[in-house]
Order: structure tokens, then C-alpha cells, then sequence
């Protein structure tokens, strides 16, 4: 076990280690060389080498999606640091402790001509919960320092250690309390690769409670109210797997009044709930007496919990259509999303719903209609996919239908987390997507991050933008054999065929569109994963068969659809499911 001889790199080391902290993802760097010198010469901690920043960074956050607790990505001074913003901002909206450590030039040092340095204190500010800008050392480079440094000597070295570790200790509690991502920058001067046997430091910062207060809630008013709407809705947004106990799920499964909708990402699962919430919609929208069915699917209350939600059609219903009530039900953020919230309810759903349910068995007219109206469109998609051509849609049904049972399923954004939205997934799967901030960077890395502490396999499904634009994701060696990777590859960004807006032109082609003719074969090579291509309904029934079969490989399956015909399609199964 080995220690940087600067004060500052030994106070976080142990500090992480004392509240432990122990996931430590690192991109190569000089700068960061007392960190990852702490780091990787100590037991506790189990550090990953990932090149790329931005991948790294989302890395870590696929990490720390799975474990549910903080994971550190650790980079050196300059632009590295940048690199990492679209992860932070993606845990920022996703309540994901990253803790984001960035090594930096001393501040004399900044703004001078100097290479690698930026203006690195707070640049994260308006997407993490806590910056902690540390102070550098005077103890270490102690003839530099009065050189160049003479500022910095304001302060005595033992007061640089108090400020340090207070700093430290708020950061850290945001992290573990708020779950949101915090930034530690820390300057440090030239050597930088001085070891010591034992840390020259000792930490004095007390414990502090890492547990989050619950506010007091009057459940008897919350179940008055519930209790007396006829007419009820309860959307859940992006969820983690088994948040929701069986006994709460079965209580709202049984309520006559109430319509539970879910998303594919919301995890949660009853034969009573309604997920593909736009086989819903689109009917109406395309129906002749519009009004007076969204009028007669208007909740007098609705209940929403989860992160952000993926239809879009169900926010302009509940926008318009707005319900007398609205509750939100988490303990730290609540969105306007509807711009109608009437209620933040600052606790943890399961035991709200669990205080609250007191179910009325007797089926109302509002449900009893809206699952006739679920029985039309499951019936009418199963006859849909009988009759239409290989295509997304049909791939997707194929791929959703045949992952092996308890696989973890990572979904890329755009058209793949929409696609699958449409079909049922089998309530063996956890799904999670990046929903925070909904970009295509970073779902590979995430996915690869997610996967290497998850028991069982893990699937990614993607498609050819989102899939080639995080490539690097690939470049590391922590990818497990059992890790899968779908790529629906419709020649470009197959969603903007479908949004308003779509011209058969050059300019569409080229800028929404981005048309191409790339494939994944070559990078599967480089990067040591099997690879198969297919083009048809047979060879991807085929290819299917062997996929999930055990190997020493990770494997990427690339499937090749009609890009003209795609969205043609999609929205044809809307008019015909009406």
C-alpha cells in the first residue's frame, strides 16, 4: 500500500475510503497522477481504465445505476474535464450519485498561456449538486509555491487540511443523501509522483448522518382524497427494478377506479396495468369524436411517480386534458411536467401508496371502457405484424419476444427506447435508459458500466447513430463474454422520418436524417466481439437462436432495415390499430 506525499491526493483517497467509496474509474493522465497513485496502490479500491472521458464518465454512471450508491470517475486538468459533462448532466436528471474528481493546474498556473489549463473551478455548477473546489497544498513544493504561489500563502497548511476536508464532507453528503452528482476539483503542483509508505494526513472531519429525513405526510387526507376520485391515473416514469412491493402492485391492480399506465422503463408489471400507453392515444387522436373520448379518459386525480416519461403523446393528453389533481410522489424532485401539479409528496412511493390504498374492487365504467379499448389495440398489433413487411417494427417485436428471461436490457434513446415502448417486455427484465437528459452519447458505455456488477447478462439494444456515435464505449477491458449488443440499423436517424418536418430532400438526408452506409463489422473485429449481420425476418429468427448462447466473446448482432420504409410503417400499425 503506497501514498502520494501530497496532502491534498491522501485526504480524498481516505476520505473515500472512510465513507466508502470504492468504485474508482480512471482516464489516463499526469495531472491526476497522485490520485491514481492513491487510488490503485490501495486494496479497498477497485479502479477501471477507460480511455475516453466521455465514456468513461458514463461509465461510472452505468455503475452507479446498478449499485445505487456513488462511483468516482478521476481525470487529469484541461479538456478531460469537459469530456465528462454529458454524463453529469444526465445524472444530474436521473438522481445518480457521480462523483466527478477532476486533478487541476495551480491557479497561478491558469490564464497565462500555460497548456492544459482551463478555468476548471465550478464550470460544472449548474448540473451538480455540490462543487467542492479544494485548496492546494503549500506543504508540497514549498519553493515553488513562494515563487509563483505567494498568494496562496494566506493560509497555513492546517488550514488548507480543515477546509479540504469540510468541502469533501458536504460534496460527499449530497451525493449519498440528495443522490446527485458533485464535482471535486483539486489543484496540484509539480512533482506529482512522489510515494509515501504511510499517509502523512489523518482525518478530523466528524461523521455526518447520510440518511435523508423524511417530512411528516397526512396520509389520512391523501387516502380521503383518493379514496372519493371515481376517476384515477397512475403514470410512472422511468423507475429502478422492485421498488414497488407485489402487495402494493396488486392493491392498485384491483382498484376499479384507477388506471395504472407504465412505461417500459417504469419495470413495473401486472396483466391489470396498461403500458403501451400510445396504442391508447393514437386511436383517439385519429378518432372523429376526439373530445369527447380524451375527455372521457381525463382523470379526476392522477398520481405520477419515476423519472422523466418517454411518451410523448400522453404528455400533450394530460397538458390539455388536465386533471383536477395532481400528486407527485418522490422524495426529492417533483416536475410540473403537466403543468398542473397540485401536490410534491416528499416520500418514497412505496410507502406512500402502500399508507394510502384502500382499493375499491368494483370495476367503475371508466376502466372496464379503457381496457376494452387495451384488448383492441394488443389484438389489433398481433394483426398487424402479420401482415407487414421486415421492418423496425417487425424487428422489434422479434427481439423484444426472444431475450432470454432475467437479462438486464439497456435501451439507447430515439427511436429504440420509443420502438420498444410499443411491445411488452416480460416481467423477468430489467430495463433501464439514460431518460435524464434523453441523448444518444454515452448508451453503450452506460450499458458496459451497468453490466459489471449486474449478476446475470446484459442486452443493449440500440441503434446505428447512437451505436456508432459511442463506439468507444467498446475501448476497455471490462466488457464480460455474456455482454450482448442489438443494433437496429436503418441507415441514419430513422426518427426524424416520422417527426414533423420530413422532406425527401438532399438537406434532409444529409442534416436530420444523416443518411449512411456504416456497419458494425470492422469495430466488432478490433474490438473482440463476434459479429453477425442479417437483412431478413428468416435470418434474424436465425441469428437469434445462437445469440444468447454461451461463448468466450461478447457478440453484437446487427440488424439491416428499410430506411425509406420504416416510418411508413410505424405509422400505418396508428391508423390501423384505430
Amino acid at each position: 500500500m503506497m501514498y502520494s506525499n501530497i496532502p491534498a491526493a491522501q485526504t480524498l483517497v481516505l476520505y473515500f475510503k472512510s465513507k466508502g467509496i470504492k468504485h474508482i474509474v480512471i482516464s489516463p493522465g499526469s495531472r491526476n497522477a497522485p490520485l491514481t497513485i492513491g487510488f490503485t496502490k490501495h486494496p479497498f479500491f477497485t479502479c477501471y481504465s477507460v480511455v475516453d472521458e466521455r465514456c468513461a464518465a458514463f461509465f461510472a454512471l452505468g455503475m452507479a445505476q446498478q449499485l445505487q450508491e456513488p462511483v468516482a470517475v478521476v481525470c487529469t486538468s484541461g479538456s478531460a474535464l469537459l469530456n465528462y459533462y454529458p454524463a453529469v448532466a444526465e445524472a444530474f436528471y436521473s438522481d445518480i450519485p457521480l462523483v466527478v474528481v477532476s486533478a487541476d493546474r495551480p491557479s497561478y498556473r491558469i490564464d497565462i498561456g500555460d497548456g492544459q489549463t482551463i478555468r476548471q473551478t465550478n464550470v460544472l455548477e449548474k448540473h451538480i449538486g455540490y462543487a467542492a473546489n479544494l485548496k492546494q497544498d503549500i506543504s508540497h513544493a514549498a519553493g515553488t509555491v513562494s515563487t509563483l504561489g505567494k498568494d496562496l500563502l494566506v493560509d497555513t497548511q492546517e488550514d488548507i487540511q480543515a477546509f479540504n476536508e469540510k468541502e469533501l464532507a458536504k460534496a460527499l453528503r449530497m451525493a449519498f443523501v440528495e443522490k446527485s452528482p458533485v464535482h471535486v476539483n483539486i489543484p496540484f503542483e509539480e512533482p506529482l509522483y512522489g510515494l509515501l509508505d504511510e499517509p502523512t494526513v489523518q482525518l478530523s472531519v466528524p461523521e455526518e448522518d447520510t440518511e435523508k429525513v423524511s417530512e411528516g405526510v397526512d396520509y389520512a387526507k391523501f387516502a380521503s382524497i383518493w379514496n372519493n376520485s371515481p376517476r384515477k391515473m397512475v403514470l410512472v416514469g422511468v423507475d429502478q427494478p422492485d421498488t414497488i412491493d407485489q402487495e402494493v402492485l396488486e392493491a392498485l391492480a384491483k382498484d376499479g377506479h384507477t388506471l395504472v399506465f407504465t412505461e417500459t422503463t417504469s419495470n413495473l408489471h401486472h396483466p391489470e396495468f396498461f403500458p403501451s400507453i400510445d396504442s391508447i392515444i393514437a386511436p383517439i387522436e385519429k378518432s372523429s369524436d376526439r373530445e369527447e373520448l380524451f375527455k372521457a379518459l381525463r382523470p379526476d386525480l392522477l398520481l405520477t411517480f419515476g423519472g422523466m416519461v418517454v411518451s410523448k403523446k400522453i404528455k400533450a393528453f394530460l397538458r390539455k386534458f388536465q386533471p383536477k389533481v395532481h400528486w407527485h410522489i418522490d422524495p426529492k424532485t417533483a416536475y410540473d411536467t403537466f403543468f398542473c401539479l397540485t401536490e410534491h409528496v416528499r416520500e418514497q412511493p412505496n410507502t406512500f401508496l402502500k399508507d394510502i390504498l384502500t382499493p375499491s374492487e368494483m370495476e367503475s365504467a371508466y376502466k372496464k371502457k379503457w381496457k376494452q379499448a387495451k384488448a383492441a389495440y394488443e389484438s389489433g398489433r398481433a394483426a398487424y405484424l402479420e401482415q407487414i413487411p421486415f421492418s423496425d417494427f417487425m424487428v422489434f417485436d422479434e427481439v423484444i419476444t426472444h431475450i432470454p428471461k432475467g437479462y438486464q436490457v439497456h435501451l439507447a434513446n430515439s427511436s429504440t427506447v420509443r420502438y420498444a415502448q410499443l411491445f411488452p417486455m416480460h416481467p423477468s427484465l430489467k430495463v433501464f435508459c439514460n431518460r435524464g437528459t434523453s441523448g444518444i452519447d454515452g448508451s453503450t458505455s452506460t450499458a458496459v458500466g451497468a453490466s459489471v456488477h449486474n449478476e446475470g447478462p446484459t442486452l443493449l439494444i440500440t441503434g446505428d447513430l447512437s451505436f456508432l456515435y459511442d463506439s468507444n464505449a467498446l475501448w476497455n477491458n471490462h466488457i464480460r463474454p455474456d455482454f450482448r449488443i442489438v443494433i437496429v440499423n436503418n441507415g441514419g436517424g430513422g426518427i426524424f422520418r416520422i417527426l414533423p418536418g420530413k422532406e425527401d430532400t438532399d438537406e434532409f438526408n444529409t442534416f436530420f436524417e444523416t443518411q449512411h452506409r456504416l456497419n458494425a463489422e470492422h469495430l466488432a473485429k478490433m474490438y473482440g466481439f463476434e459479429y453477425n449481420q442479417v437483412s431478413d425476418n428468416k435470418q434474424l429468427r436465425d441469428g437469434l437462436e445462437n445469440f444468447y448462447a454461451v461463448s468466450d466473446k461478447p457478440k453484437i448482432l446487427e440488424i439491416n432495415t428499410p430506411r425509406e420504409l420504416n416510418n411508413k410503417i410505424l405509422l400505418d400499425y396508428f391508423d390501423f390499430i384505430s
